[in-house]
């Protein structure tokens, strides 16, 4: 384990962790559920996003394979079939408006293991969720091409005219009738919406009429495949074109090691509305130059060309030095689709190489840092309130609207919040225009605490400034209250004293800071000062008002302070 571990290190991998399906089921459900399932020794890796090539065994094991030299990496071939004996899939334009693309490919007299077969159907459905983005860019279809025959015919229809038996179930369905069906299944609903509101719906036909997918929701039954197919027919129909090569690209090429002849794969046409054709997969090989200077420049070592070549052989990326040693030609196969700047080809070299083998060493550019000045004051003001006896609390950004409004009787209008367009739960809907609630719900969710409790947070407030870039503006506020059987007002009122003696700012009205009686929404009446500072308004402190400390669900008298510190910069 620890040398498998060590080896993804250097491959750019992570192991996430040796489990077993008993482990994983005793962590979420408990040992009681975990009865009576595999301790099979798993391994949980953890594959860049770029690699879509490694989201199999296969793929994986072949990366490794070559990454430590042990075999070479495979050429991929397309067989071109003999003219009128390749299968052809014909797009109707139908299909346009619900999803125009549509690419396919052939595996001929493959041989399928219960281990291959599962590997199969779990590469596509890492395909599924990642590059075809939960399938709205590309769905893909795998079909048992000895149950059906070409030509191939691509179309959409009006839901009522699709008729089909879907894979795994007993009977035929309509296709507004499979749409129900699937509204309650865990798995597909997440699909449905893709084409659910469309007037017609995509469907693949072969030549007698046999439906062989509805895609990107459900294959028909009639061509499922298993571990005795011999000839895959694959499709992959979606909105974007390019992904959808990607894709083919990668499920033809990691799966064509099982064929008779390994690492062949029978193309296929496509003919689109307009009458041209295509041949499908396109595995494309191409070339790159890149400088060897450039390369270990943005690496930060010193390789020689022929080195670097050799590095980036083991990456898949077969590279041999050309022009006396001034550039190294690299070829860039079908399965590296990530491959798009030289930078890439850059970063797969620095891998080979070790990022633990590159010497650290000091930047050449010389720079002087320093604190942003505005953190710099929270800092030393949270360490001077926590040595008079306030405890620091963190709370959310974001809150519900209520606690901004209703809850200290405001009308959510005049709070100038600014509010998330979808959010996913109440307590999420709006950013905060005041860090009170946030203290007093950490006191709702303390009350069984010992009293007296005194919290304070020095946070960003967010309200909404037509004048701003953004539309909105951030400000650093500080906020403490006080939470006991007695209001505590005078705990409060010294506090801020002690804030203002540690800011050097006077009591007085010249160039100090004053408090003036007034009203808050929040406050009990006359209870309540506005604080002065800097010939501009601050902040408010007072006794909160007993609606306020009743709709936070707290039963004793609190008082609170809160202003902005931005101007003390």
């Amino acid at each position: 384990d620890e040398e498998f571990d060590e080896l993804c290190f250097e491959f750019g991998l992570e192991l996430d962790e040796v489990t077993s399906e008993k482990d994983i089921i005793s962590k979420e459900k408990g040992e009681e559920k975990a009865k009576g399932a595999s301790d099979t020794v798993l391994y949980k890796i953890d594959v860049p996003a770029n690699r879509y090539d490694l989201l199999c065994l296969e793929g994986l094991v072949r990366g490794l394979q070559v990454f430590k030299e042990r075999i070479n990496l495979p050429r991929y071939e397309k067989i071109i079939p003999a003219q009128g004996e390749g299968q052809r899939l014909i797009i109707a334009e139908e299909t346009v408006q619900v999803r125009p693309h549509a690419v396919a490919a052939v595996l001929r007299n493959i041989t399928f293991t219960k281990d291959r077969y599962d590997s199969f159907i779990d590469l596509q459905e890492k395909l599924h969720q990642n590059i075809c983005r939960r399938r709205a860019l590309v769905a893909i279809g795998t079909h048992d091409l000895d149950t059906i025959s070409g030509p191939f015919t691509y179309t959409a229809k009006p839901p009522s005219e699709i008729k089909f038996k879907p894979l795994n179930q007993s009977q035929e369905y309509t296709a507004s009738q499979i749409m129900d069906l699937y509204r309650t299944d865990s798995h597909l609903r997440h699909y449905l919406h893709l084409i659910e509101n469309k007037p017609l719906y995509p469907a693949i036909y072969d030549s007698n009429g046999v439906v062989l997918s509805m895609p990107p929701i459900i294959n028909g039954d009639h061509t499922k495949i298993s571990v005795n197919t011999r000839n895959v027919f694959i499709e992959c129909t979606g909105t974007d074109i390019t992904k959808a090569k990607i894709v083919l690209d990668i499920i033809v090429t990691m799966f064509s090691e099982y064929c008779e002849k390994p690492f062949t794969v029978e193309a296929a046409e496509v003919v689109y509305p307009n009458g041209k054709t295509h041949i499908y997969p396109e595995l494309a090989y191409r070339k790159e130059k890149v400088k060897p200077e450039l390369i270990n420049k943005k690496i930060g070592i010193s390789e020689t060309p022929s080195g670097l070549a050799k590095l980036l052989t083991r990456m898949c990326l077969k590279s041999h030095v050309i022009g006396n040693g001034n550039n190294i030609e690299v070829e860039i196969p079908p399965t590296r689709a990530d491959i798009i700047h030289a930078c890439d080809i850059i970063e797969d070299a620095a891998i080979a190489y070790g990022y633990n083998n590159i010497q650290m060493t000091i930047p050449k550019t010389y720079t002087i840092a320093n604190q942003l000045p505005l953190n710099k004051l929270t800092e030393l003001l949270r360490l001077d309130l926590a040595a008079a006896g306030f405890t620091e609390a963190l709370t959310f950004a974001l809150c519900s609207q209520e606690d901004i409004a209703d809850k200290l009787g405001m009308d959510i209008s005049a709070t100038k919040a600014v509010r998330i367009a979808n959010p996913k739960t109440a307590e999420f809907q709006v950013a905060r225009t005041t860090l009170l609630p946030g203290l007093l719900k950490t006191i709702a969710a303390n009350r069984k605490m010992p009293l007296p409790l005194k919290l304070f947070e020095i946070s960003d407030i967010v309200v909404k400034d037509p004048n701003a870039d953004v539309g909105a503006r951030n400000y650093r506020h500080f906020c403490a209250v006080y939470y006991n059987k007695s209001p505590g007002f005078e705990i409060i009122h010294g506090l801020l004293d002690r804030v203002m003696q540690l800011l050097e700012v006077p009591p007085n009205e010249e160039n100090g800071y004053t408090i003036k009686a007034t009203e808050g929404s929040a406050f009990f009446p006359g209870r309540c000062a506005e604080i002065f500072a800097k010939g501009q308004s601050i902040g408010k402190l007072g006794v909160l008002h007993p609606d306020v400390i009743t709709k936070f669900e707290l039963t004793m008298p609190c008082s609170a302070l809160e202003i902005n510190i931005e101007p003390f910069i």
